[in-house]
């Protein structure tokens, strides 16, 4: 197991003191808070209560009116209207939320999800050519677009309008769309940046609402996909995201979620009340199997489904999809570890770049993943499609992946991603020298900490100060994502019971004792620790959790490390 470094956050005590005499909560609580943006009694209240009232108006974003007013044209002289969107959570959610909203008021309209390995990522040429061939005069482009120069002009000489709903950072260059909704657009003055492609999508009904009169609660009937979207695409969960998350929350976790994802949830067993973690490890992963391992519109039918018992086919099947893509993904990530452990020159390297012409397309981006966390330094996967070599691209935290890909360019037929998450495709005789330029470049630029994980640490703690008032506080502070990640307290110098031991010689039951006060922990995969701390005294950062066992509802520890004291 990787050693990671604990680094202790920091804050203005002065703040915490004054906002102590506004709200009188404990102060490792405020330190939370503080840390998160939150420093006065007003920005407190709206944390701890989101309110629908609190999200912005629509029109604030660029373009918006044209959006709504080329919809509405398109409505009144019943055009034929295609929503379109990408493959992935972000992007089924999406065209699913606008088909949803818009199909009871008007039903000259279609769907279209390029295929992940036919068309691409982004606007397709078949998909454009499909418009035009069925006389579709108006494709809704949702997740994608932004950067869809060329694709964009193709269609404006098939005399298919546009309106692109993307969230991803924009080059210099916008496309000649109809209209372009991207909040991350320099001369947008929308005032959250961070929405999601679904979150964008959500705003343009928002508005098509809000211009012709509808009841808001037809938007906000769909916010369980929302949810999903925010989850499924890692955007912070801070500002308007998080009010969505929240009542998307509510939505999943209530009578009236969407039928199928009421279907996938009771297929794939999953908890009634559900936290943005479950949808991220439960929902998830079997909506993105549809297009990871076969087709997207299968996602699509499900979450479009009007009765629960006609969705349940569609959630079957992509229950064993995703079965089949876990399958493959752990096969493929035994391969790469058992490639990097054979080689030391690999081993020693700072960066991972692998390549199997084997490897399945769909899951390489999830063992890009995997292998990040075994090896902690920015990691690349690469297969084989149509002649080229194309891959997946993962970073580390404070590590700029794109900058370092884009570096390289000079190898590569194209790419494209963020900070952290990246694609890439190159010709095959480019693949050595693009893997010793992207080593070259991490290596001369990347800071010795940064290839060392780390855990942020909110609040040191004792024992004592844990109690129900006390989590129940803390629970107020979800949903807990990016952003806002759920607190990780340290308490100091402990020392063990006597009661703790070993699970299946893997895993560390504690039981911790300060004074009269008890309290359980779990440690997983810590067996290694077990010995420092049966032998003295110990420090632990942990996640505290409502542990249920026979119906009786306890808090434990949830221990993401322990270390000696001092050390």
């Amino acid at each position: 197991m990787l050693i990671k470094r604990w680094n202790f956050l920091e804050t203005d005590n002065k703040k915490v003191a004054e906002l102590q005499q506004e709200l009188r909560i404990h102060p490792a609580i405020l330190k939370i808070l503080i840390q998160r943006g939150v420093e006065t009694f007003d920005e407190a209240k709206s944390f701890f209560r989101p309110d629908l009232e609190q999200l912005h108006n629509p029109f604030l974003m660029k373009d918006m009116h044209r959006a709504v007013a080329r919809i509405s044209k398109a409505v009144k002289q019943n055009e034929k209207i295609l929503i379109f969107g990408d493959y992935d959570v972000d992007g089924t959610t999406a065209v699913s939320l606008v088909y949803l909203f818009l199909k009871p008021i008007y039903e000259n309209i279609e769907y279209y999800i390029p295929h992940r390995y036919r068309e691409g990522y982004g606007i397709s040429t078949q998909g454009i050519d499909y418009a035009a061939e069925n006389n579709f005069s108006l494709v809704i482009a949702l997740d994608c677009g932004i950067k869809s120069i060329d694709k964009i002009e193709y269609a404006n000489s098939k005399g298919v309008d546009f309106i692109i709903c993307d969230h991803h950072l924009p080059d210099s260059e916008i496309p000649n769309a109809v209209a372009v909704l991207d909040p991350k657009q320099s001369d947008c003055n929308y005032p959250y940046k961070e929405l999601s492609g679904c979150g964008v999508g959500f705003k343009l009904v928002q508005a098509f609402s809000i211009e012709h009169g509808y009841s808001l609660d037809r938007c906000f009937n769909l916010l369980d996909l929302v949810c999903v979207s925010i989850a499924a695409d890692i955007v912070p969960i801070t500002g308007e995201n998080r009010i969505l998350a929240f009542y998307g929350l509510k939505k999943i976790n209530s009578e009236n979620i969407l039928p199928g994802l009421k279907s996938l949830k009771t297929l794939a067993v999953l908890k009634t009340e559900m936290t943005i973690t479950d949808v991220v490890f439960g929902l998830a992963p079997r909506i993105n199997a549809a297009g990871r391992m076969d087709d997207a519109k299968h996602a699509v039918k499900l979450l479009t489904g009007e009765v629960e018992d006609a969705t349940f086919e569609h959630a079957e099947k992509l229950h064993i999809l995703n079965s089949e893509r876990k399958n493959l993904d752990r096969q493929i990530t035994e391969e790469a570890l058992a490639i990097i452990e054979a080689d030391e020159v690999l081993k020693a390297r700072k960066t991972t770049v692998v390549f199997n012409s084997d490897w399945h397309k769909g899951v390489i981006g999830i063992v890009a993943s995997r292998l990040t966390e075994s090896y902690y330094r920015p990691t690349i996967v690469l297969t084989e499609s149509d002649g080229k070599i194309t891959g997946s691209a993962r970073s580390v935290k404070q590590f700029n992946l794109y900058e370092a890909i884009y570096a390289c360019r000079e190898y590569l037929i194209q790419f494209g991603g963020h900070q952290f998450a990246a694609g890439l495709t190159m010709q095959k005789e480019n693949l050595e020298h693009f893997s010793k330029a992207f080593e070259a470049q991490v290596a001369s630029t990347i800071l010795p900490e940064n290839l060392i994980p780390e855990i942020e640490i909110d609040a040191i703690i004792s024992l004592n100060d844990i109690n129900n008032k006390f989590y129940s506080i803390v629970e107020q502070l979800a949903p807990f994502g990016p952003g806002n990640m759920k607190p990780v307290f340290v308490i100091k110098n402990l020392q063990d019971s006597g009661y703790s031991r070993l699970l299946k010689d893997e895993h560390i039951k504690l039981v911790l004792k300060n004074g009269d006060s008890f309290i359980n922990g779990i440690a997983f995969n810590m067996a290694d620790k077990f010995s420092l701390v049966k032998n003295g005294a110990f420090d632990i950062a942990f996640n505290i959790e409502e542990n249920e066992w026979n119906g009786n509802a306890s808090l434990q520890l949830m221990i993401k490390e322990i270390r000696e004291s001092n050390s």
